[in-house]
């Protein structure tokens, strides 16, 4: 009798094994899943393309104050018109944006257009729903600075960089992309004056071309010493800014 005893016991704990054997394996086949489908992971695109996993990701500097603080001064500057896009889910989804890591500049890619014209387009989205597509700002060639997406909310205009960017689109007279001076100036005026709200700097204004690849914009793609020419000058403008009395940056730039 005594010889049975530990067959009868070893015959009890097999299928107690066998079970924990297969839910550990059930765990590891589910902790595979997860971790790849998270690598995989991407936020929403918008307009313009496809992201690009391979490409570096682009992370600045954080925004010491709330957006909707933000937003509040710029609706009192004189040198921004405020013609923002009714809410749709094609131009203006109402998302709001957590936080702003970067500025991403931008061509219209659409010689000769205005200002005007490209935020009609923006607008008749809303109707056509032909595409995602939206920019914070437009510059257009006469200087002008229409803002057409609230800074505290996201615009469809920087691919999977959409969730933490500012967006500004650039209108050009001719196929080059290059910016006449007014609207190069009021870049320079508008990204300057957001780096000094926002806590960033001019290591944190991008191209649409160092997010996904793109050719955009155009002629600061294809000259790099250009654009490293306009972020010097965003940054000496930001120099400016940063040495006025705290009271005199609110309309800095002026």
């Amino acid at each position: 009798m005594t010889t049975l005893t530990p067959q009868r016991t070893s015959r009890r704990k097999r299928p107690v094994r066998r079970l924990f054997t297969r839910l550990f394996g059930i765990v590891i086949v589910i902790g595979i899943i997860l971790g790849a489908a998270l690598l995989s992971y991407r936020p929403f695109a918008g307009s313009g393309g496809e992201a690009k996993g391979d490409l570096p990701i682009y992370l600045g500097g954080a925004r010491t104050v709330s957006l909707a603080e933000v937003q509040d001064k710029l609706a009192a500057l004189d040198w921004v018109k405020q013609v923002l896009l009714p809410v749709n889910d094609y131009s203006r989804p109402g998302t709001a944006l957590e936080e702003i890591n970067n500025i991403v500049v931008h061509y219209v890619g659409n010689p000769g257009t205005t200002a005007a014209q490209n935020r009609s387009y923006f607008s008749r989205l809303a109707d056509s729903g032909e595409t995602l597509a939206s920019s914070n700002f437009l510059i257009g060639m006469e200087g002008e600075i229409l803002e057409c997406v609230p800074i505290n909310e996201v615009a469809y205009c920087s691919n999977w960089r959409n969730e933490d960017t500012l967006s500004i689109e650039c209108c050009h007279p001719d196929e080059s992309g290059k910016f006449t001076d007014n609207t190069y100036d009021s870049l320079v005026r508008l990204t300057s004056w957001l780096c000094n709200e926002l806590g960033l700097d001019s290591s944190d204004v991008i191209r649409h071309y160092d997010v996904t690849g793109k050719e955009c914009p155009k002629y600061y793609v294809e000259h790099e010493n250009a654009w490293e020419v306009f972020k010097s000058d965003v940054q000496e403008a930001l120099d400016v800014i940063q040495a006025l009395p705290a009271p005199e940056q609110k309309g800095a730039a002026d």
